[in-house]
């Protein structure tokens, strides 16, 4: 059952990896220190857009539409740490 524990560990810590991955990626281009049209931006991009956008459509459907705003990488965020300190704090029973 360690294992089972370690797995889902490094599954959240993935996903946090890549979420934080889209937000740096999407600053970076709406400050236009990378632009989409170099190929490997926008396959990173593009790649990174398809995996979180099916979790990032979930969130949406939940929050207030805002001006500009989109709160749904902090949102993702926050369940990760969460899922995370859920898993921690009941760590024996994996034992």
């Amino acid at each position: 059952m360690t294992s089972l524990f370690q797995i889902l560990m490094m599954v959240l810590q993935v996903a946090q990896f890549i979420i934080i991955v889209h937000i740096i990626l999407s600053w970076l281009i709406n400050f236009q220190v990378l632009n989409l049209r170099q190929p490997l931006v926008a396959q990173i991009w593009d790649g990174v857009n398809r995996l979180l956008e099916p979790v990032y459509g979930r969130i949406r459907s939940f929050l207030p539409q805002n001006l500009g705003l989109d709160l749904a990488p902090l949102v993702a965020i926050l369940v990760i740490f969460a899922l995370r300190t859920i898993l921690t704090n009941n760590q024996e029973y994996f034992f």
